[in-house]
């Protein structure tokens, strides 16, 4: 049912990863109005975010050179789009990233009007972009919607005698759970910027951590359950489908195909994917950074994936809520339902939309995050 992971997949390389030949030379335009036609595409996007069959039928239809690359973190993603040299037309940034990068002038403003299926848009989605940054929509287009959770598998249950806490998020965050759990393995989320919101939220702190001494109460919580923890992933997909782990945090499409891949081998896994109250809800949007050479094919590929039939294909791919409302209803009724996958309006409102952290705050979530993987 699901496709092998997308790690890296290069449909026709370009020279320099740059783009089109001479003669494609785009037009100056903010908006892509008036860009030149090319051959040509560069998509930089998340790892298993993609039914490749999706990609391979855009590049047959319009005749492209398609160079396709993927990447696991948003912080791997924002090294390269502040550099204003990315040399790639598309990327999908996470909304707590986005607004600093807007800011930065990373981006190209989007021309809706080359757009037509943006009429498709879940308006809630519209509004978690707004909410995060008022110019938000002027930049970015949703693509897929989601939250961060956890999950646990079987031998996780059966090592806490079968009985979960009320409180999902004490499975990671308690060393009384933890103990217990870390026999059958636990593995973190590596990424301090999806954690510690998490993690403050969790101990009732603002998301964002904008006093220094509540990011120091979280990172305390992590470092007592440091002992208990195997190791650090940016993606627990494969190592939680296989059973090598016990007790995972993640987003809830990763978790979720996870769980997919598990029963697909029937390995007898057992993966749960939990909705604890304090959720991280996220939406992440294709944006055109500011170097893009080939923005109409941009736009182009934007409205493809925003058809309901082509993002239907994508959502049951890759296990996430697609930003295409009427897709929805062409999707597999039992993810639809699953809401780790589409978390209702009352997992919204028990959670948080996930924040753009202060400079500062980064600076001391990335410090505090080196410090707690090498047990300091």
């Amino acid at each position: 049912m699901k496709k092998t992971l997308l790690s890296t997949i290069v449909l026709l390389a370009l020279a320099a990863c740059g783009g089109s030949q001479s003669g494609d030379t785009a037009k100056s335009t903010s908006s892509g109005s008036n860009q030149a036609a090319t051959n040509a595409l560069n998509i930089f996007n998340w790892s298993n975010y993609v039914d490749e069959s999706t990609v391979e039928d855009f590049k047959k239809q319009n005749n492209l050179k398609l160079n396709y690359t993927t990447y696991e973190s948003n912080e791997a993603l924002e090294a390269k789009m502040l550099t204003g040299q990315s040399g790639y037309d598309l990327a999908v940034p996470g909304v707590a990233f986005l607004p600093r990068q807007i800011q930065a002038g990373a981006y190209q403003k989007i021309n809706k009007d080359l757009i037509p299926n943006y009429k498709n848009i879940d308006p809630a989605l519209l509004k978690l972009l707004t909410d995060a940054s008022p110019d938000a929509t002027e930049y970015a287009v949703p693509y897929f919607m989601g939250a961060n959770t956890i999950a646990i598998t079987a031998k996780g249950k059966e090592a806490l005698g079968g009985k979960l806490p009320e409180n999902g998020w004490d499975l990671l965050f308690k060393p009384e759970y933890t103990n217990k759990l870390k026999g059958c393995g636990i593995t973190l989320w590596d990424t301090p910027s999806e954690m510690f919101p998490i993690v403050l939220k969790y101990i009732g702190k603002d998301p964002k951590g904008s006093n220094p001494a509540d990011v120091d109460a979280a990172a305390a919580v992590l470092q007592a359950i440091r002992p208990d923890v195997k190791r650090f992933s940016p993606s627990v997909i494969d190592e939680l489908a296989r059973g090598d782990v016990c007790l995972a945090a993640g987003n809830g499409g990763d978790l979720n195909l996870a769980k997919a891949r598990s029963e697909e081998v029937k390995n007898n896994v057992g993966i749960e994917v939990l909705n604890p109250k304090g959720m991280g809800i996220w939406v992440e949007s294709w944006v055109i950074p500011k170097d893009a050479k080939n923005v109409a094919n941009a736009h182009k590929y934007i409205n493809y994936t925003l058809d309901p039939e082509v993002a239907a294909k994508n959502g049951n791919a890759v296990t996430f809520a697609p930003a295409s409302l009427p897709a929805r209803e062409k999707m597999d009724p039992k993810l639809v339902a699953t809401r780790s996958i589409f978390p209702t309006a009352e997992d919204i409102a028990n959670g948080f939309v996930m924040p753009q952290m202060s400079d500062a705050t980064k600076k001391q979530t990335t410090q505090l995050w080196q410090k707690l993987k090498m047990g300091k």
